[in-house]
């Protein structure tokens, strides 16, 4: 069996990324007989796409065989690509990539609830995954669309590392989405009456 999980620098010891699409890195862990064995670092090729990051990592991860998918947060496009793969999304936070793998085969993670983040026109809506999320159910994914066809993925192996630009890139965008989902989280606690 094969878990993806997102990843900082990659390898067991690394810390589990707070995001899925445009993770620097990630690291395929096979397990074999309910114990890890290899684990594979992967630079993540999409992590510095201009758009869709999120669409086409969740298409490689369906491509390279994965049965659960590991963050910290997924994207609605994503969350939604790997749900129709059937992949299991978890997410946790301050664990090492070991820590994580090992709950998960213990059942100790819970999965991750699409939509669970949504907002009204992201497009999630309700029904969709495990948890039937929190959407307002008035995007395109609320409605069954799927997302357009991508490019085909090219295999994971031999991908060159991202230049300092597109690290550079990489962290801007996953700093202003981090700052987006905080005003979020923040507009419905006030809205919830908790802040």
């Amino acid at each position: 069996m094969k878990i993806v999980v997102a990843t900082t620098k990659g390898g067991l010891d690394d810390q589990v990324a707070p995001t899925f699409g445009r993770t620097p890195t990630f690291t395929v862990v096979e397990v074999e007989g309910g114990k890890i064995g290899k684990a594979e670092v992967v630079p993540n090729q999409f992590a510095g796409a201009p758009g869709g990051a999120g669409i086409q990592a969740a298409q490689w991860a369906a491509n390279a065989g994965a049965k659960a998918v590991i963050a910290g947060n997924y994207g609605p496009n994503a969350s939604g690509v790997l749900g129709q793969a059937g992949i299991e999304l978890l997410t946790v936070s301050g664990l090492t990539v070991r820590e994580a793998v090992e709950r998960y085969l213990k059942g100790e993670l819970a999965p991750f609830s699409v939509g669970a983040m949504a907002t009204p026109g992201c497009g999630m809506g309700r029904g969709m995954g495990r948890g039937g999320g929190m959407g307002m159910g008035r995007g395109m994914w609320g409605q069954g669309m799927m997302p357009p066809p991508q490019a085909p993925i090219p295999p994971a192996g031999g991908t060159p590392p991202m230049s300092k630009e597109q690290e550079l890139r990489m962290l801007r965008d996953q700093a202003e989405m981090l700052e987006q989902q905080l005003k979020q989280i923040k507009k419905r606690l006030e809205e919830l009456g908790g802040e």
